[in-house]
């Protein structure tokens, strides 16, 4: 097995994972200032390895502006959002509702890049995300109550904050180096998260650090956070990019074992036809650009063979 693939699944399993320990982590530690803190040890480490490898930071208003937007995005609202709603919600189907991100970044791409525009491929790919998160909805209207139901608003507002992150960052980031506009962005994003955490939810030495807290925040931090950023950025290096694309279909699987097995959450057959809804969406997207990519391998294969 080669070393992007063993690295592919370890991804897998890293960010299938996730949501496992941010479930757990909330049993002890109030959902705002748990983001936050999370973000503050993985983002000191970034900066560490950025200082390292003495990568130059950015200076110009406009980047650090484009930083700073796309971090609060990114961070403070999809996190802050995320960890609110997981406390109201099972982390499975927070994984699964999470998986609709791609779906808004389509529709947010349309606007933004002349290249992403939406074709019937696509568009169905978006409906068909779109008919799973509501088929959801009701379920958590119908069995779980109204607090499931917000919490799984809060979630998919926070897919949709980092959805337009995602594109802000294709359309006017590239030129920046991955690890420096990381822990950039994380920088920017735990700011509000821990202003608002400390102000609504206390003093963090006063929180119930429990060695399951203590756990499952190092996790996040050290495993979840940076390492994994990480080995994406080596792995997008090494492995095409359609196969790298393939993870979010993977890792709403992985969540919803684990929550079966760890923490006894139902799989309730809605949340199981909306998420395999929402991942076929995904499916659509990912097969349409692997097609797209191989035509223009084709292509360029046949010009090259005339030429020579």
């Amino acid at each position: 097995m080669s070393a992007p693939v063993i690295v592919w699944l370890i991804l897998c399993l890293i960010w299938g994972s996730t949501w496992l320990f941010i479930k757990l982590g909330l049993e002890d530690l109030p959902p705002i200032t748990f983001a936050g803190i999370r973000f503050l040890i993985a983002a000191s480490i970034l900066l560490i390895i950025v200082r390292a490898r003495r990568v130059p930071l950015p200076r110009k208003r406009r980047d650090l502006a484009l930083i700073a937007t796309t971090g609060v995005l990114a961070f403070s609202l999809n996190y802050g959002l995320l960890f609110w709603g997981e406390q109201r919600t099972s982390s499975g189907l927070a994984a699964i509702l999470q998986t609709i991100i791609p779906a808004f970044g389509l529709l947010i791409a349309h606007q933004y890049l002349p290249e992403e525009r939406m074709t019937l491929s696509k568009v169905s790919g978006v409906m068909l995300g779109i008919a799973g998160v509501v088929l959801i909805f009701s379920n958590q209207m119908s069995a779980e109550g109204p607090s499931a139901l917000w919490g799984s608003l809060a979630i998919v507002i926070g897919a949709f904050c980092v959805a337009y992150s995602n594109v802000l960052v294709k359309a006017r980031c590239g030129h920046l180096d991955p690890a420096v506009l990381a822990a950039g962005q994380m920088v920017f994003g735990l700011i509000p998260l821990l202003m608002v955490g400390i102000a609504v939810e206390g003093n963090p030495l006063n929180f119930h650090w429990t060695p399951l807290a203590w756990t499952s925040l190092l996790y996040l931090a050290l495993i979840g956070s940076s390492l994994a950023f990480l080995l994406f950025y080596w792995l997008v290096r090494h492995m095409d990019v359609t196969k790298t694309m393939l993870i979010p279909l993977v890792t709403p699987v992985i969540a919803v074992v684990l929550g079966m097995l760890v923490l006894n959450e139902e799989l309730t057959w809605r949340i199981a036809v909306g998420g395999a809804g929402i991942m076929a969406g995904i499916g659509l997207t990912v097969a349409q650009k692997i097609n797209r990519k191989r035509r223009f391998s084709e292509v360029d294969y046949n010009l090259r063979a005339k030429a020579e």
